[in-house]
């Protein structure tokens, strides 16, 4: 029997075109490096196109950044944002030099480019990401890049220093108070008397932080039109250039890769020019503003008229942070507290191993003690206490000047000294009140009105949401459960019953503040007190879903609940808390 086999056409396999892109940079701003890079950027556009093998995929390109590190280069991090997005595969350029000259970087770029399978090429060198020795020759060549960016650091330097030494600046500085014309610094005479005034305040004895709040309140602002703060004004205070003379060299970059540029504090010298310009501030004024600032500093906290000082302020130190407590105040219930706490809780990520603060009541009532006063003494502590130290929590140890060192443990009576039965008394009539309850807002007609017939207490008010979508509120005694069971009402309940005691068709509070005294509930009876004298009561009956558990119910839940919580189910919740606990940073409180 004949067979008809039937042969399907192939389609011929077109090959896959390679994504290509070129990166690009020159480091110097200047006509010829601009032109540098449109030629890079012109030779690559044109080698990659006419290869038809490849597909193009773009030329990046940064102009006037250095090398030495990544972030700043917006092209070239657009570029790695591209590839790792699929859309390049092979990545071409000049040279190592130009594509980093830092070998950490150039090291973490290619491989992390490798692991997506990205191709680098680097031209000069013949070099390939993808083949065996890439990366021993990468290594090799990019130590060299980076030691040719220390050379030339070294280079820039020595030319900066050359110019220092004849007198002539690193570039043309801003400074507030002078403008260049030319290569002279010009005053500019409303900035100039803001100096002046600057000079004049700190010398009559105003810190930094006040002068700085001073000259926001006049609404002047610095050039950048930044606010005045203890930073910039320090720089005013302290630049010399004010005096008509000049300072090179008053900072240095330490590392050519990673630019980080540190204050000289006589690590390289340091080169002095007199009389380069007009002067704004006298140099006898300048040196006694340097030396107000030296005995400002030495005196510590006393130094700063501005900070609120007394006699334990720089005398409570811990000894775990090495720092200072600091004094502190805050409004409680309209009264002002007093505390000390470590000063590493001012600091940015502090945290102190001691938790906590300390009274100022609990201070004095403790030092009293350790002196044998029968009240605190400031002198006495200022002539015979050292220092105090806070070891651990509501723990003080007190170093005496004769050299003696005392221990104490003290308890916290803050709450008892604030809440006294004067004031006890008064914040329960006030609560009572309806009209003064300072929580009137959160809660309803019936706060404080409502009484148990039980016990005497006020009942509370609880709301819930139900299915759907409306807020149900139901009042309960306030006292303890296991003190007092007395029934509870719903808010609904109680309007119902307020307007069948009046004789009303809808609820009006204004009447029934009018006319009512008090509402006392028991056993799901509501007694109402007319304020004439008489009394009239209401049953109600809520209607509650389900029955409660009788005794062998509850027993039998409890139980089960109890055989379901196994050591290993207690230690598997014990780790898994401490995991989330250090995932996210929770402070124990």
């Amino acid at each position: 029997m004949k067979t008809v086999e039937k042969i399907e056409a192939k389609k011929p396999a077109l090959p896959v075109h390679k994504r290509v892109a070129a990166y690009a940079r020159v480091s110097v701003e200047s006509e010829r490096m601009q032109h540098s890079l449109s030629a890079q950027v012109s030779y690559y556009s044109a080698f990659i196109q006419k290869n038809p093998e490849w597909e193009y995929a773009g030329v990046y390109a940064d102009y006037g950044i250095s090398g030495t590190g990544t972030r700043k280069r917006e092209d070239f991090n657009r570029m790695i944002a591209d590839a790792e997005a699929g859309r390049i595969d092979i990545i071409l350029t000049k040279s190592i030099q130009r594509f980093a000259r830092n070998t950490v970087d150039l090291l973490n770029t290619v491989r992390h480019l490798k692991d997506i399978g990205v191709e680098v090429r680097f031209e000069k060198e013949n070099i390939n990401s993808m083949s065996g020795d890439g990366e021993l020759m990468l290594s090799i060549l990019a130590s060299f890049a980076q030691e040719e960016s220390h050379s030339i650091s070294e280079n820039i330097k020595w030319a900066t220093v050359k110019r220092f030494k004849q007198g002539i600046p690193n570039g043309k500085f801003s400074i507030f108070g002078y403008r260049w014309e030319g290569e002279q610094l010009v005053i500019v005479p409303e900035e100039a008397e803001i100096v002046r005034w600057m000079y004049a305040e700190y010398m009559k004895g105003a810190s930094r932080i006040e002068i700085g709040k001073a000259l926001m309140a006049r609404g002047i602002y610095t050039r950048q039109g930044k606010p005045w703060v203890d930073s910039n004004v320090k720089v005013i205070l302290t630049n010399i250039t004010y005096t008509g003379n000049m300072l090179f060299q008053k900072e240095y970059c330490a590392d050519p890769i990673t630019k980080h540029r540190r204050k000289n504090y006589g690590e390289l010298p340091q080169y002095f020019v007199e009389n380069t310009h007009e002067a704004i501030i006298p140099m006898d004024d300048w040196q006694a503003v340097q030396a107000e600032f030296k005995r400002r500093k030495e005196a510590g906290p006393f130094g700063n008229k501005a900070l609120n000082t007394c006699c334990f302020t720089g005398k409570i130190k811990c000894p775990h942070c090495g720092l200072s407590y600091m004094h502190n105040r805050r409004s409680d219930r309209g009264t002002v507290q007093e505390f000390w706490g470590c000063g590493s809780t001012k600091k940015k990520g502090g945290r102190c191993p001691v938790k906590g603060t300390v009274p100022q009541k609990v201070l004095e009532s403790e030092c009293a003690a350790v002196l044998g006063l029968d009240a605190f003494d400031e002198d006495a502590f200022l002539e015979r206490v050292d220092h105090i130290e806070v070891p651990e929590r509501k723990v003080l140890t007190f170093f005496l000047k004769d050299g003696t060192t005392v221990t104490r443990a003290w308890e916290s009576t803050a709450k008892k000294d604030w809440w006294t039965e004067e004031r006890r008394e008064a914040w329960g009539e006030r609560h009572k009140n309806k009209a003064t309850n300072p929580n009137r807002h959160v809660f309803s007609e019936f706060t404080g009105f409502i009484k148990c017939g039980c016990c005497g207490a006020n009942y509370r008010s609880q709301s819930k949401a139900l299915s759907d979508g409306t807020r149900q509120r139901t009042w309960y005694c306030s006292s303890p459960r296991t003190e007092c069971r007395n029934s509870s009402i719903k808010d609904d309940t109680m309007k119902a019953l307020v307007c069948d005691v009046l004789g009303l068709a809808e609820f009006d509070e204004a009447v029934m503040d009018e006319r009512l005294e008090k509402a006392t509930v028991e056993n799901n009876t509501v007694t109402f007190h007319f304020k004439d004298g008489h009394t009239e009561s209401r049953g109600y009956q809520e209607k509650r879903k389900g029955k409660p558990w009788t005794p062998e119910q509850r027993e039998k839940a409890v139980a089960a609940i109890r055989a379901s919580w196994t050591d290993e189910r207690r230690q598997k919740m014990s780790e898994t808390v401490k995991k989330i606990r250090s995932e996210k940073k929770w402070r124990s409180r």
